[in-house]
């Protein structure tokens, strides 16, 4: 059964930056889109960013593009997630997801595999 650990998260000031890292074991990695969600309180759990098998494609929600970058090292099973210029409104917790389809989704209901998320709050 595939496993996700994410890891990275804090407590960072306004226009500072962190990086989330997602470990993945019990899966085949390398054959899954894999996908950065968050969820703030309230609210209902949102796409931040998603990327191919491979790493050569990736998508990102607008409120994030040009901000953040998602990677992937498919030899150590690990996504990344690089946040910069955080916003208050990035706080939340954060969730890796790994999904079996093809396409990258952005969706949750596309993702079968999904981590214990890891709280980002940014202070102004």
């Amino acid at each position: 059964q595939g496993q996700l650990v994410e890891s990275g998260g804090g407590l960072v000031q306004a226009g500072g930056s962190l990086r989330l890292s997602c470990a993945a074991s019990g899966l085949t990695f390398s054959r899954y889109v894999m996908g950065w969600f968050r969820q703030a309180p309230g609210k209902e759990r949102e796409f931040v960013a998603a990327i191919s098998w491979s790493g050569s494609s990736s998508t990102y929600a607008d409120s994030v593009k040009g901000r953040f970058t998602i990677s992937r090292d498919n030899a150590k099973n690990t996504v990344y997630l690089q946040m910069n210029t955080l916003k208050p409104e990035d706080t939340a917790v954060y969730y890796c997801a790994a999904g079996g389809q093809t396409w990258i989704g952005r969706r949750p209901s596309e993702y079968q595999y999904w981590g214990q998320g890891t709280q980002v709050t940014v202070s102004s």
